[in-house]
């Protein structure tokens, strides 16, 4: 009977899995969906998706699958958008049908629908309308912000100051620096960096984008008006989170490899010399006049590609794309990375060289590949903001102290500790000596 019992079961999966790969035959292919590996019943594409290694994952599919192809995480289809030009296609040139946000439960749990970064429809657009308008007027863009952030940067070099050479890991002290920006815009004030309510709020927010960006960060009606107490405060909250902790981990990240790279480090820190000098601090005027500073801000952000692959999009009708079918609704991810690390754009991108945005006379060179931020109408809306302070507090750190490794530069490893839906930096620790 057991036997009997036992064959039954494997009769049944081998049906259940044919029946699925039947559906998958019919439901990928020219005029429907974009194709991909056949997903087991439930579980979806679970040994061709490794959530540890998405971006590798992804990429090794879309050299057998091409640009735009579809992988199952369980039972629900996710379409892949690879390389710049299908990324823009839809993004940019057919914005209005990928502008909705596709699904993130923890975000769904969190947000509830509302806010800025989970919401979708006419209330994104209100809320999204309203946090812009209010930035700018706040100083996003203006003087006022930019002396906002150069107050907060000699804050920072007071606590740095205080660790005397000695090794320190920089986490919280940046987290702290960045967020004071946000602070002084949205409640007009900023905090002491040993505040115990502003620590928590800092390790509460670590907390919460290293969930969100392991293992996918996965697993009430609205009211007619946006303009709610309930969506006044989860707005508020995504531009802390996405105000923060993007900035300030794509800072520390930026100076593990000014660690790993002591060279480009010193190069930097040469312009500084000739450009500001010790008399000011560094102001974002300058960056035009500092083309090496400014590459190595970019590159810093291309190489550690800090979102691989952007926020999940989806499609707000059934779709014609390319030569196929995408059903309305369907969830989109956008490869960032793809675009970030194109062979093509950037030669040997793997590699941290600031040479990917100089032109051969030295002066910086744009390119429309730089998108960490992602791109459309789904475009992180404090992108203005975030550039501003990565400069600013990138350059002043580095006109006052040289930063050293406490091992050898050659050991530091600059791989992420997660590489799901985003790239955090191994923890580390440095040492700044006054210069």
């Amino acid at each position: 009977m057991e036997l009997l019992g036992a064959a039954t079961v494997v009769l049944l999966v081998c049906i259940a899995c044919l029946l699925s790969f039947a559906a998958w035959r019919g439901r990928s292919g020219k005029g429907k969906m974009p194709p991909g590996p056949a997903p087991l019943p439930i579980l979806g594409n679970v040994l061709q998706v490794k959530p540890k290694n998405l971006a590798k994952t992804l990429q090794k599919l879309s050299e057998e699958y091409g640009p735009v192809f579809t992988v199952h995480l369980g039972s629900d289809p996710v379409v892949v958008l690879h390389g710049h030009d299908v990324v823009k296609e839809a993004l940019v040139d057919r914005a209005d049908e990928f502008a909705a946000r596709g699904y993130m439960p923890i975000g769904d749990r969190a947000n509830n629908g509302l806010g800025i970064t989970f919401s979708n429809n006419e209330e994104w657009l209100q809320v999204r309308r309203f946090a812009l308008s209010t930035l700018r007027n706040f100083g996003m863009g203006k003087r006022s912000i930019e002396e906002r952030i150069q107050e907060e940067t000699e804050y920072l070099l007071e606590e740095i100051n205080k660790t005397k050479g000695t090794p320190f890991d920089p986490t919280f002290m940046l987290s702290c620096a960045v967020s004071n920006i946000i602070c002084s815009i949205v409640f007009g004030k900023r905090y002491d960096y040993k505040d115990k309510k502003f620590l928590a709020l800092m390790s509460n927010m670590n907390n919460i984008f290293e969930l969100m960006n392991s293992h996918w960060g996965q697993e009430k009606e609205h009211p007619n008006s946006s303009f709610h107490m309930k969506n006044l405060i989860t707005s508020t909250f995504d531009l802390f989170t996405a105000g923060t902790e993007t900035t300030s981990t794509t800072i520390r990240y930026g100076l593990l490899l000014l660690l790993k790279y002591p060279k480009i480090q010193e190069k930097v820190q040469q312009e500084i010399d000739q450009v500001v000098q010790r008399s000011r601090r560094p102001c974002v005027a300058d960056r035009i006049q500092m083309p090496y500073t400014d590459a190595v801000v970019h590159e810093i952000q291309r190489f550690i590609s800090l979102i691989p692959l952007g926020l999940p999009h989806a499609v707000t009708k059934d779709t014609h794309f390319r030569e196929y079918v995408i059903p309305k609704g369907t969830t989109i991810f956008p490869f960032l990375s793809s675009v970030l690390h194109d062979s093509k754009e950037f030669p040997n991108p793997n590699e941290f060289n600031p040479g990917h945005f100089l032109n051969e006379n030295g002066t910086f060179r744009k390119s429309e590949f730089f998108m960490p931020f992602s791109a459309g109408k789904r475009m992180c809306p404090g992108e203005g903001l975030a550039r501003m302070e990565i400069f600013l507090f990138t350059a002043t750190i580095l006109q006052n102290f040289t930063l050293k490794p406490v091992v050898n530069p050659q050991e530091l490893n600059v791989t992420p500790t997660l590489s799901g839906t985003g790239n955090v930096p191994p923890a580390y620790q440095l040492c700044a000596l006054p210069r």
